[in-house]
């Protein structure tokens, strides 16, 4: 068992009960990790709840929703060199951070790790996984599939190299915000590999609302686009949401192109395209889906 190494960061918003479930499985796992969560201006008294039935667990509290950009205070408050990305609805099982840390430990180019999904109380797999173990990306010496996406709750990321790439965007919101954070350390030469030994369990949240998570990953996915794509792919993407949003026959994208277009003031003095070779992945990726 690897202690000390790793530290598992939480972002919540108004998700009491279902945080203080994951937080009992967290302080249980063998490893006993530090945990860090970051209350994203809840008012359900999440904040309470972590200080009275958890002391041992370091709660940020925030006054106002920081999305996903939250989770940089926690990586930044962490003082070991990785750090388990978790949402308030998963958590680990016990070994997965002991073998996520041998692997990085072994592979000292390696960025993040991500993990094998299990959902729910039937723990049935992900659909995800298979779409991860099938990277049609070229190995390049890692232990397993090299990515260019991963799941938020079930990844263990080198705390230097998120630092060093900003982690995630002040533009973007939770859905989808796994895009850009997966470009940036590619770009930075932090590749991504898969890892199915490490297993996360993921019973969702049943406060979640599927329509916001929708529109928040249309508006994400065409800034990531604005923000390191192409400028012709920036403009299929939006125009393609335009195209969904046509006269009021999706509200949803309507909302979202509506929100794209306020941000992208914000969004273009921002604008770092990738490196060709992360690009011309990009592309592959985007063929073998049949996009």
């Amino acid at each position: 068992m690897l202690t000390g190494q790793v530290t598992v960061v939480v972002a919540t918003r108004n998700r009491r009960p279902g945080l203080c479930r994951t937080l009992v499985q967290l302080t249980g796992l063998p490893e006993q990790p530090p945990i860090v969560v970051v209350d994203n201006g809840s008012a359900d008294g999440t904040a309470d709840a972590v200080r009275t039935g958890f002391p041992q667990v370091e709660l940020i509290r925030q006054e106002r929703n920081l999305g996903a950009y939250g989770r940089n205070l926690g990586v930044r408050r962490a003082r070991t060199p990785y750090v388990a990305l978790s949402d308030d609805d998963s958590w680990w099982e016990p070994g997965a951070l002991t073998q996520a840390v041998k692997v990085l430990d072994a592979y000292p180019e390696v960025g993040l790790v991500a993990g094998a999904t299990m959902v729910g109380e039937q723990d049935d797999p992900d659909p995800l996984n298979a779409v991860l173990a099938a990277s049609p990306l070229s190995r390049d010496g890692l232990p397993g599939p090299r990515l260019l996406g991963f799941l938020g709750c079930a990844a263990v990321v080198r705390r230097d190299a998120f630092l060093a790439v900003g982690g995630y965007s002040r533009l973007l919101r939770i859905g989808g915000e796994e895009e850009l954070l997966a470009y940036d350390l590619a770009a930075r030469g932090w590749p991504i590999c898969y890892q199915p030994e490490i297993v996360v369990h993921h019973w969702p949240s049943a406060a979640r609302d599927p329509r916001r998570r929708r529109v928040q990953e249309l508006r994400n996915h065409a800034l990531i686009s604005w923000l390191r794509r192409p400028l012709a792919h920036a403009l299929a993407d939006t125009g393609q949401l335009a195209a969904t949003a046509g006269r009021g026959r999706d509200p949803l994208a309507a909302r979202a192109l509506a929100e794209t277009l306020i941000t992208l003031p914000r969004a273009l003095p921002r604008r770092r395209p990738l490196p060709d070779s992360v690009e011309a992945d990009i592309q592959l990726l985007e063929h073998a889906d049949g996009n």
